[in-house]
């Protein structure tokens, strides 16, 4: 019997081990999309407890804490920090066979060098010992994130936010490039008039322009995607339940946007076709820059509207989706392709029934302009364990080139989860490893090992090419 989560965690065989301890473990981290905010790495935050740096917006741990019975004070209430730590403790044990276990214990150990079981009976020790090191200023936020090997940091920002702190970020000389990442959700958001309309308001003010018609907004747009890409950004991100490629004319949005300005409500069709095209325009903008584009598709958002209206969005209540995928998919990279503005690409999916649809839309534009132009990204979100992540693996690996993978991200609000690019990793080498005991791929770990480094960090790093990335 293996010991619970020692050195060759998740490696079955001497090949996953040699691949992931001489190849994947040195690799350093390219993480590109989270939500940790750019003002605590600015701030350099010293958290003062565990339950702060741990529990506070950590929606996967708060969905186990109410699966267990405990009450929302404990959660996202106003409990105590140690009362919800010790809720948390009680939780973790019930969590055996869902990541939260396993990642739950990898970052007390990768972190704060504990070995112990979170528990009950343990809760006290570690709570105390965990307090105790983040006192140290090598557990100030930049120092974890030193600690955990990280090259690279792409936050999540609005069109309209003013990048300060990651302005401040990069005067400081902070050996880690902290980049944002343009996120325009907001700025296609036209199913609440009153709403839109006070976000219009508000890029009008942050870029100077007076936006009257569907022209100006759309200048105004331009201006801050130039200011981000001024500032560092190259990527941006689009979390929406499907692609929006509904048939529409200018002159018809541009009625659309009049509608919205004099603060008429729109019909379903409206809203759909005014969507379909600002998901165009903002693809023509990231190409016209060289920037890559993430679509991260098929979450069913805020479906709990008793504690959505308590406790407002992002706070655990979203779910996997089922829309439909292909279609408007495949009409939306088709219409920027036709037109050669098709930008570098990267798709995640969060219903696991969509990996090979995914993975063989990825494929369909390729065009040969370069490796992995159209990229099927990572397991994402619910899918982001062990055995989505093999899932992932295994329909990229069948229907692409995997060796041309960008690899892991956090996608979390914490700074202790770069453990996740751990789990990925060992999983990655696991599955070669195993490929390899069975003789379906040859023992030649100079090509393998390169192509773990590579899946790891380095096509990432290709792929993405920042300014001053090295």
């Amino acid at each position: 019997m293996k010991k619970f989560m020692d050195e060759d965690f998740l490696l079955q065989s001497p090949t996953a081990k040699k691949l992931y301890h001489e190849h994947a473990e040195k690799m350093p981290i390219f993480d590109n999309h989270c939500h940790i905010p750019p003002r605590y790495i600015a701030e350099n935050t010293q958290f003062e407890n565990i339950t702060r740096i741990w529990l506070y917006g950590d929606h996967y741990k708060w969905r186990a804490m109410r699966a267990n019975g405990v009450d929302e004070s404990f959660i996202t209430g106003d409990a105590p920090d140690w009362e919800k730590f010790e809720k948390w403790a009680e939780t973790v044990p019930q969590t055996i066979r869902n990541p939260l276990y396993h990642w739950t214990h990898l970052e007390l150990k990768r972190f704060f060098g504990i070995d112990k079981l979170l528990s009950p009976a343990t809760s006290r020790e570690i709570w105390d010992e965990c307090n105790e090191k983040l006192q140290s200023p090598e557990y100030s936020v930049r120092n974890l994130i030193l600690k955990a090997n990280v090259h690279t940091i792409c936050t999540t920002d609005d069109p309209v936010d003013s990048l300060e702190f990651h302005k401040s970020i990069k005067n400081s000389g902070f050996g880690v490039h902290v980049l944002p990442a343009w996120r325009p959700d907001k700025a296609m958001a036209a199913d609440n008039t009153e709403s839109f309309n006070k976000y219009v308001d508000k890029l009008a003010d942050v870029s100077g322009i007076k936006i009257d018609a569907f022209g100006s907004f759309m200048e105004a747009l331009d201006a801050r995607h130039r200011y981000f890409h001024e500032n560092g950004c190259r990527l941006s991100d689009h979390g929406i339940e499907t692609a929006l490629a509904e048939d529409y004319t200018l002159e018809e949005v541009s009625s659309i946007f009049v509608k919205i300005r004099n603060g008429i409500e729109l019909s379903d069709n409206e809203i759909l076709k005014f969507k379909s095209c600002m998901l165009y325009e903002f693809g023509v903008m990231d190409h016209s820059r060289g920037w890559v584009q993430q679509f991260h598709l098929g979450a069913l958002r805020n479906n709990n509207t008793r504690l959505f209206n308590r406790l407002g969005p992002d706070t655990g209540f979203d779910s996997i989706g089922d829309f439909e995928i292909a279609k408007p998919l495949s009409k939306f990279f088709d219409r920027l392709d036709m037109n050669d503005q098709l930008a570098k690409t990267i798709i995640y999916n969060l219903n696991p029934r969509d990996n090979e649809l995914i993975a063989t839309m990825a494929g369909n534009f390729q065009d040969g302009s370069l490796p992995g132009k159209m990229q099927y990204g990572s397991a994402w979100w619910f899918l982001d364990q062990k055995d989505g992540m093999e899932k992932q693996i295994n329909s990229l690996s069948n229907l692409g080139l995997l060796s041309r993978f960008v690899g892991m991200l956090t996608d979390s609000r914490s700074f202790l989860s770069y453990a996740r690019h751990e789990y990925f990793r060992r999983t990655l080498c696991n599955l070669l490893g195993n490929d390899v005991e069975n003789g379906e791929i040859p023992y030649d770990m100079e090509l393998l090992g390169q192509m773990v480094e590579n899946i790891c960090f380095n096509n990432a790093r290709n792929f993405f090419n920042f300014e001053n990335g090295e």
